[in-house]
């Protein structure tokens, strides 16, 4: 291995691709004119068939089949029809591919492996959603360097992750692999999650075998498939796509993200796949975005049921002159793009652009001087779950866990749980769960591993009679177990009710009707309510669920997500108060599925409610408002906004000001609060958002202790799209909030002049 040959490529790579500078900026660097010079004499010798396999990926798990397909990818490894792999990890199975491809190809080109590190490789981490809660970058970059040393030292070179789609509909199961509803808390996120992947700005040197090449997904707007149903139809306003959905994209972009993936969805009469507006004119000639396009799981294919193209030829035409690079799975590439240039309907200008940036990006990496640089299996046993990552993930665990609700019983609140509680029964199908620990898209985590809520608490509290009883399934209608879990209840000081999905219920094709909690569960807290016991829901789940008897029967609510590996261990220090809970929601849970889409910053209407007046908007059966509002979170003390001031009341629209505002804990303990700032243009050209995130601080506070935070206002962040989609400030109002909560802020007026 060259590491300082490798480590100089990538550095350099990110010089030229990195966001801090504008693309008049970037120079061009000896390196990379040097890369760029292999690249083109490279690509001078390869035949056309040699370069369309650089376009190709397949599974390394399936069988390329079809009625023109030769079966097996090994094949097409040693025949250079296939330029990387995906679903193939270790070192040494890498390795064993990679060797077909150098010892059997007449170029010798490396293969790219990629696979799903969503939210850790073997070390698991809270789904992205429940991470997304700890309001936290740099844990989200931590997290994500964790699972890109892991990934690398098992062989891998490319992540499809992160996934930035912002999504308003909790009944889309994919909600949980992003950061919420917020396009600025998700593009803060998206960011983090570049730069933890591919080592950027961390302040340190870095192993170039450490780091993985993060592929932005799905381009674009797939989180606002309609009805919340997956892989379906997506139809919105070039406002809306600009304001709210493409922000996170841009953000993981302008991070120095070098891969995209195109989204399932059709966005307006064209499927992502095959749509020149987002891959060509928005991300290439807009964001001068430099590195390869590859597609979604078959999503080439998918186009011919869309019903924009009468068969794969045409699919094939369609997806390279739009501006795919890569071909997952679906063998159009492969079996189409030599006949579409001999027809003249693509040209091969367009094969070699592409071709060109899928090279750029293995040079880039040192594959060539290094193709078996990630062999080495004795670094990747030394690099995976290692004691330093296993605390990362307990951190990141600790920190995901939002406290929705903690009433007082005869004075005192439920939580924390006292050191010298006597009995706790433990019930519901998932106290002793183990692999539903781990949520959807745990790639090759292993769920044995998980600590489970029943263990965390017994290794918590020792000293006390821990009662365990399943209670139920998660889903399905019996209620045989009802009474063991009672008759442990009835002997207990309190009742810890561990409810929600299982694992599979959130993720890829997992998106529901109904969003409350299933099975019988609910039915088993009623009963579990009725002994006069305290009792504390954890929630465990993927998405926002719908809870409202719970929210007003229950007194304690802990929201716990899957939070990985270290999950029962996190649940139990915040159970017993070693931790104070300081996660914040990033999504808007509703009182009921009938008021999907719920997010915070939505607009006003013509009839804003009026509760006298039935002629306005809202409904006749239940509150217009959230059951809990995005960025709600409590804490086992108290804090306390005062003194909201700007530097100024009035400025240009040139101009910036700061906003402070004085925050307290009033309390008696230690804690961590995130002060968050929101916006509203109070009259425009066009309607403005009711309230809009521009900004947030996590700060720590002793008890009694007073800190004041400020926050900058910039032209930036006043801009929008006007009638004539012109991104402008414009002079007029603006309200300021600063508050624990979008529902909960102290607020100022700012004047904007010309």
């Amino acid at each position: 291995m060259r590491h300082p040959i490798l480590l100089l490529a990538f550095l350099s790579a990110m010089l030229l691709f990195g966001a801090c500078s504008s693309p008049e900026k970037r120079s061009t660097t000896g390196t990379n004119d040097a890369i760029e010079q292999r690249v083109d004499s490279l690509l001078a010798l390869m035949t056309l068939e040699e370069k369309i396999g650089q376009l190709t990926l397949y599974s390394s798990d399936f069988d390329v089949t079809g009625p023109t397909m030769r079966s097996g990818y090994l094949d097409d490894v040693k025949s250079g029809k296939v330029g990387a792999i995906f679903n193939a990890f270790t070192a040494a199975f890498t390795t064993k591919i990679q060797k077909l491809a150098i010892e059997n190809t007449r170029l010798k080109i490396p293969l790219l492996f990629g696979y799903d590190v969503i939210h850790g490789f073997k070390t698991a981490f809270p789904v992205p959603l429940g991470e997304a809660a700890s309001w936290d970058t740099a844990l989200c970059a931590r997290s994500a360097r964790v699972a890109a040393v892991e990934a690398a030292a098992a062989g891998l070179h490319w992540t499809f992750a992160p996934m930035v789609d912002i999504a308003r509909d909790p009944r889309w199961g994919r909600i949980t692999e992003g950061a919420g509803e917020d396009p600025h808390l998700g593009s803060a996120i998206a960011a983090a999650r570049v730069r933890g992947f591919q080592g950027i700005n961390e302040g340190k040197t870095l192993a170039a075998n450490d780091v993985v090449l993060a592929c932005v997904k799905h381009f674009a707007a797939y989180g606002a498939a309609e009805a919340g149903r997956d892989y379906n139809t997506t139809d919105m306003s070039d406002r809306v796509l600009r304001e709210i959905y493409l922000p996170p994209y841009k953000a993981a972009i302008d991070a120095g993200a070098l891969s995209v993936m195109s989204a399932f969805n059709e966005l307006n009469g064209v499927p992502a796949t095959g749509n020149q507006y987002l891959l060509t004119d928005i991300l290439r000639n807009e964001w001068k975005f430099k590195g390869f396009v590859v597609t979604d799981y078959t999503s080439i294919n998918e186009m011919i049921p869309h019903n924009v193209v009468a068969d794969s030829a045409e699919a094939g035409e369609l997806a390279i002159n739009a501006g795919v690079d890569m071909d997952m799975q679906g063998g159009i590439f492969q079996f189409q793009l030599a006949k579409l240039v001999k027809q003249g309907r693509v040209s091969e200008s367009t094969i070699n652009e592409a071709v060109r940036r899928v090279l750029r990006l293995k040079f880039m990496l040192g594959l060539f001087e290094a193709p078996y640089g990630r062999s080495d299996t004795t670094r990747e046993r030394e690099r995976t779950m290692t004691p330093e990552h296993l605390e990362v993930s307990l951190d990141a665990a600790r920190k995901s866990i939002v406290l929705l609700k903690n009433d007082s019983l005869k004075g005192n609140a439920i939580l924390p749980l006292a050191s010298t509680i006597k009995t706790i029964a433990i019930v519901g199908p998932l106290a002793d769960s183990k692999r539903d620990m781990l949520g959807a898209w745990a790639g090759a985590c292993d769920g044995n591993k998980c600590i489970s809520l029943l263990e965390g608490m017994k290794k918590r509290f020792p000293q006390a009679n821990i009662l365990y009883a399943k209670g139920c399934n998660i889903n399905d209608d019996s209620t045989n177990a009802f009474n063991a879990a009672l008759q442990a209840a009835s002997k207990a000081d309190v009742v810890i009710a561990a409810l929600g999905e299982t694992s599979e219920m959130s993720g890829e094709a997992a998106s529901r009707s109904n969003i409350g909690i299933p099975g019988v569960q609910e039915d088993l807290l009623k009963k579990l309510a009725t002994t006069g016991k305290p009792v504390v829901l954890v929630l465990m789940n993927g998405r926002p669920l719908a809870i409202p008897w719970a929210a007003q029967n229950i007194p304690a609510i802990v929201e716990a997500w899957f939070l990985g590996t270290r999950a029962g261990d996190a649940i139990a220090e915040v159970l017993a108060g070693d931790y104070n809970p300081s996660g914040k929601l990033p999504v808007t849970f509703p009182r009921s599925v009938g008021q999907i889409p719920l997010y915070y910053n939505h607009k006003n209407t013509g009839r804003p409610i009026n509760p006298k007046d039935k002629y306005t908007s809202k409904y006749l059966d239940i509150q217009n408002t959230p059951q809990f509002a995005f960025g709600h979170g409590l804490s086992y003390t108290t804090f306390a906004y005062s003194a909201l001031r700007l530097e100024k009341s009035s400025i240009k629209t040139s101009e910036q000001v700061r906003v402070s505002i004085d925050v307290q804990n009033t309390g008696t303990r230690e804690g961590v609060e995130t002060a968050q700032f929101y916006i509203r243009d109070l009259v425009a050209s066009v309607p403005r958002p009711v309230q809009e995130l521009r900004g947030f601080q996590k700060v720590v506070l002793k008890a009694g202790e007073t800190k004041t935070l400020t926050f900058t206002l910039t032209p930036e962040d006043l801009m929008f799209y006007n009638r004539q989609m012109k991104r402008v400030v414009e002079p007029g109002d603006i309200k300021i909030m600063v508050g624990g909560s979008s529902d909960n802020t102290l607020t100022t007026t700012l004047k904007v002049t010309q």
